[in-house]
């Protein structure tokens, strides 16, 4: 029998998932002259690549399950208004998610996990510079003032002693700690509810939806193809080749890399994948404000996430663990717009636009699967949580190394899909 590590590269390979993961590893793929087709159930960027902050921040990537979420208490997790909202459910997917998450919510796992991110971390913005070095347009911008907002020095603590906690796991960030009036200095889109503020330094912001959409048009440029409006059903091995299953009949291909986010549990269950992949279901829409914010504002006690977008301000914010497809809920939005009004100066939250839910791809232990199923044919690519965009290309880089060569980098062993 071949190993992986002698097998032949493949030559054809489809990907599930047209947003920033699925088309970073095709692009990367290509690198290694293998030809691609994406396959994605709506089009480019329908999912959680469009609406999200569009955050470059691996300086602050952290593990989802952390000891706050345990603080905030049962009852305010099934209150609709909480930052983390857990709708009651009799689904026994979502239960086992719930226990899980909760189970790795505790101090040592977070430390453990945190230090299995820092790798892929340090490689995060190399993998933006090695898109653009290859002719991806998409502009990423650096954060000249990325600033995390609070009205009090008690709630700062909690930001202050995670970045403690960062770099004890190895990673650097550099920061500065502000008062509210040096932080209005900064930024005078804060309010005087804000009492005091972190700068953090080194971080970038992209337009999501645009910058998606370009790395796609990069894909096809170079030969790909991309099949928007098609649902993949089913993968089967066949030995030798792997059968896709789309509604146009089975179609084979020599590997598949399935990066459907949310959706990526049914495909790959089959093949040994028995991590819970769950949508924590984010919101966002845009406001116009009077000062358009030099860079990204985050109220992490209120969990709202502000990113300047052309001449407005998108607003995102909240983790809604519930069905992926189910429709948006206003009253998240509702809960966002309180939370955030009183603590931005000159924005407009009447005349909000773009309203939007995306079902980001969750895992109980807050590490993404990134590698081989137990097919040899069958990769997996998801369950970044909120980090997909800043993660996105070096999954991609890493991975595309893993099929055409058969070793696993290094960086990818914390990740194992059937851990």
């Amino acid at each position: 029998m071949v190993s992986a590590d002698t097998a032949r590269p493949p030559e054809r390979v489809a990907v599930v998932g047209a947003g920033m993961v699925g088309l970073a590893t095709a692009w990367f793929l290509q690198e290694r002259g293998i030809a691609v087709t994406v396959v994605d159930r709506t089009g480019v960027a329908a999912g959680s690549s469009w609406g999200n902050a569009g955050w470059l921040t691996p300086g602050i990537t952290t593990p989802l399950p952390e000891p706050a979420v345990l603080r905030y208490g049962i009852r305010a997790v099934l209150s609709p208004s909480s930052p983390v909202y857990l709708p009651p459910s009799a689904d026994p997917r979502l239960l086992r998610f719930a226990t899980g998450f909760a189970r790795h919510s505790t101090a040592g796992r977070w430390k453990r996990a945190m230090a299995a991110l820092v790798p892929i971390n340090r490689r995060a913005l190399e993998g933006f510079d090695a898109l653009a070095e290859g002719g991806v347009g998409g502009e990423t911008v650096e954060a000249k003032s990325f600033l995390a907002a609070y009205r009090t020095e008690a709630e700062r603590t909690v930001l202050l002693e995670e970045i403690e906690h960062i770099h004890a796991a190895g990673q650097g960030i550099e920061f500065e700690v502000l008062t509210g009036d040096e932080a209005r200095e900064v930024e005078p889109s804060l309010s005087d509810e804000i009492g005091c503020a972190i700068r953090l330094h080194g971080q970038r912001f992209i337009d999501p939806g645009r910058y998606v959409h370009t790395l796609a048009e990069s894909v096809r440029r170079r030969g790909g193809e991309i099949r928007e409006g098609v649902t993949v059903t089913g993968i089967r091995d066949a030995g030798r080749r792997v059968e896709v299953e789309m509604a146009t009949g089975a179609e084979p291909f020599d590997a598949v890399v399935v990066a459907n986010g949310a959706w990526l549990s049914d495909l790959v269950r089959p093949f040994g994948v028995r991590t819970v992949v769950q949508a924590g279901r984010g919101y966002s829409f845009s406001v116009p404000i009077e000062h358009v914010p030099a860079g990204p504002v985050y109220f992490p006690s209120q969990r709202v996430a502000c990113t300047p977008i052309g001449d407005r301000l998108r607003v995102a914010g909240m983790m809604e663990f519930r069905a992926p497809d189910a429709p948006l809920d206003p009253r998240r939005i509702r809960a966002i717009v309180e939370a955030a009004r009183p603590l931005l100066r000159g924005a407009d939250f009447d005349a909000r636009l773009d309203e939007w839910v995306g079902a980001r791809p969750c895992t109980p232990d807050g590490l993404p699967l990134i590698g081989a199923s137990r097919s040899p044919r069958v990769f997996v690519a998801g369950g970044h949580g909120m980090w997909g965009i800043t993660l996105g290309p070096a999954t991609g880089h890493l991975l595309a190394e893993r099929i055409a060569t058969g070793r696993r980098p290094t960086e990818l062993v914390p990740f194992d899909p059937l851990r």
